[in-house]
């Protein structure tokens, strides 16, 4: 993490034909899915945190994760690891991945011998452990500080950790200091000198500040590794759709294989991430992170989940010694976390959602902006309307009214009917069981959204993938003109 530091799946999800009404009456459905299901998105299915040392992970000599002191035995850091380790989990539903920093001294002095209980002890948790080199604090130039101490120091992790299948080894933090052709040399020798650790298993920092993958992910030297990157609010202003837009341009085609090591924004200031974004630029830029992470599949790493003093943690310590317990700094925030995971739903009466088909990629749009009763519901290109935003309300008993912004008017199927290719219009909110909504995660990042009333899906007819095709009911067969991304504004 570099804030006091730095100058300044392809999605893994069901394929679905999206063919004609004859066609996809034949598909089978996939598989039900709750909002509350784990949905495993991203490289790997990481869905992680750092845990870091209060200095910073930039320190000289050993890194010591918060919580832990430097003469803790084995027995004791283990001790301590697990009561973290617990307070994430319990916290923190979903979360399988704990990212951990080394350097040579932490691995080539006596600490080695200490701070392994953590690694271990995570992994008896059944966790993934992603082990990061980073550099001294004296330097911060982004170059390995002695080449001789990084390799000895990686020989020893190798040797330790190359047989388990939940180690993961990332070469080193932020090279920012190396041109992209002097960083691939140093890769490539990592490769070379440790064959036997499959490439799904080793991380490659992105050029720069870990910044953008994909010069690394188009070297085929490279092919099958993983590739880290980190982005953060700090280092510019964007709108919502402008730090999705950012991100994307930072993985290019290569969303299978990133790994988001590090992303934040502050969370112990009491800012509210699933309400509206507004003009608050870190709002924006976690629900903007988080909707892209779900949307396009990108494993994600936030930080920190635990570090002492920093305003960015999501969790904060209490009790002493190996009696350590963990508190939420900002729900909303976790929320947002979780979603990128593929976690449960967001859905927060007081903010705004677009809702994209998956097949056309257009969005539910009110026809011409129109406020009256009846008027038609469509699909039409993302601008940014009011028309096209809606809220997404809770009605209780697993149901949802959607609500469009411009009219106030509640998302329906005319006139009640329970035939199927019945036409979807708006109308003044009456409570109507043909007015309220199931709202399922479809994996993926999509979701199926049911008519209580006639038990059938919202769908483009005749998956047409045509500006003003009409939105329609019909049973659910799992067509792509059926899928939904809801992202929120």
């Amino acid at each position: 993490m570099k804030r006091k530091t730095l100058m300044l799946l392809g999605l893994l999800a069901l394929l679905w034909s999206s063919c004609s009404k004859e066609k996809q009456a034949d598909i089978k459905p996939p598989e039900n899915h709750t909002d509350t299901q784990t949905l495993a998105v991203g490289a790997a299915s990481i869905a992680g945190v750092n845990w870091a040392d209060g200095r910073d992970n930039f320190v000289d000599g050993w890194v010591i994760p918060s919580g832990l002191d430097a003469g803790d035995s084995y027995t004791t850091v283990s001790d301590k690891a697990n009561a973290i380790l617990t307070g994430f989990q319990t916290n923190m539903p979903g979360v399988n991945t704990v990212r951990l920093p080394i350097n040579p001294p932490s691995v080539l002095e006596s600490w080695w011998g200490s701070y392994t209980g953590a690694i271990d002890r995570a992994l008896n948790k059944n966790m993934k452990v992603i082990l990061a080199c980073w550099e001294a604090a004296s330097s911060r130039d982004g170059i390995i500080d002695n080449t001789t101490q990084f390799w000895d120091m990686w020989q020893t992790v190798v040797t330790k950790y190359q047989g388990n299948a939940n180690v993961y080894f990332e070469v080193f933090n932020e090279p920012h200091g190396y041109t992209q052709a002097q960083l691939t040399t140093i890769y490539a020798e990592w490769l070379t000198r440790y064959p036997n650790v499959p490439r799904n298993r080793i991380l490659l920092g992105g050029t720069g500040y870990s910044e953008n993958v994909t010069g690394i992910g188009a070297d085929s030297r490279f092919t099958n590794c993983l590739l880290s990157l980190h982005n953060y609010a700090f280092w510019a202003t964007r709108t919502l759709s402008g730090w999705e837009s950012d991100w994307r341009s930072r993985f290019g085609s290569y969303a299978s294989r990133t790994v988001v090591t590090e992303y934040g924004a502050a969370m112990t200031t009491s800012k509210n991430y699933t309400g509206a974004v507004g003009s608050d630029n870190e709002i924006a830029y976690i629900v903007g992170s988080t909707n892209v992470f779900r949307a396009d599949g990108i494993a994600s790493v936030y930080w920190p989940g635990l570090r002492d003093g920093d305003s960015y943690s999501i969790q904060t310590r209490g009790g002493s010694g190996t009696n350590i317990t963990l508190t939420t700094t900002n729900a909303s925030g976790l929320v947002r976390i979780r979603y990128g995971w593929g976690e449960g739903s967001t859905f927060n009466s007081t903010a705004y959602y677009r809702i994209n088909n998956r097949n056309s990629g257009k969005a539910l749009d009110v026809n011409g902006g129109s406020t009256s009763n009846g008027a038609n519901i469509i699909q039409w290109p993302w601008n940014g309307g009011n028309n096209q935003q809606w809220q997404i309300i809770d009605n209780g008993g697993g149901y949802y009214r959607i609500i469009n912004r411009n009219s106030g008017k509640a998302l329906e199927v005319n006139g009640g009917s329970t035939t199927n290719g019945a036409g979807i219009t708006q109308s003044t909110w009456s409570g109507s069981n043909s007015q309220q909504w199931q709202v399922v995660d479809n994996g993926g990042g999509y979701y199926r959204i049911i008519n209580r009333n006639s038990g059938q899906a919202l769908d483009v007819n005749g998956s047409s993938t045509a500006d003003g095709a009409n939105i329609i009911q019909w049973p659910w067969n799992g067509g792509n003109n059926q899928q939904w991304q809801i992202v929120q504004q």
